[in-house]
């Protein structure tokens, strides 16, 4: 008689230590970024589309820019998926409403309340808020 193969399971555990705000605006993302490096003092740089993929050989594409120095990141991510993928969700598709995702991991004093005052000081910025990561499904998107 055949002994039962005992099966163990890979559980990661990752460290979210960093802060999302979603932005809603009419400007197209290279405006946007173009806003946050004039307001922060930042060089946001355009780079390769993040690509996420989905079941069934799906795969979204969101435009994506980022500013890195040793003690900070700063990430910029369209939330809705390129022109003629409507059936893929957005990047936080608990939050569609957002046309931006702006993703900071920190080690000086941009905490994300500042940087909420210097998005409301943009004149096409409609709506900036916080995320809460503790509930959000989608975190996950955001670990690359």
């Amino acid at each position: 008689m055949p002994s039962k193969i005992k099966k163990n399971k890979l559980e990661i555990q990752y460290s979210y230590n960093f802060e999302l705000l979603g932005i809603r605006t009419s400007l197209k993302g290279y405006k946007l970024a173009w806003q946050l490096n004039n307001i922060l003092r930042i060089n946001l740089v355009k780079q390769q589309d993040l690509v996420l993929h989905y079941r069934k050989g799906l795969k979204a594409f969101h435009d994506h820019y980022s500013f890195r120095t040793p003690l900070n990141q700063i990430h910029l991510f369209r939330n809705r998926p390129m022109e003629g993928e409507n059936a893929i969700p957005e990047l936080v598709p608990e939050f569609p409403h957002y046309d931006f995702i702006l993703m900071t991991q920190s080690e000086e004093n941009l905490s994300g309340n500042r940087l909420q005052e210097y998005l409301r000081a943009i004149p096409s910025v409609e709506l900036v808020t916080l995320i809460p990561l503790t509930s959000l499904k989608s975190k996950d998107n955001f670990i690359f």
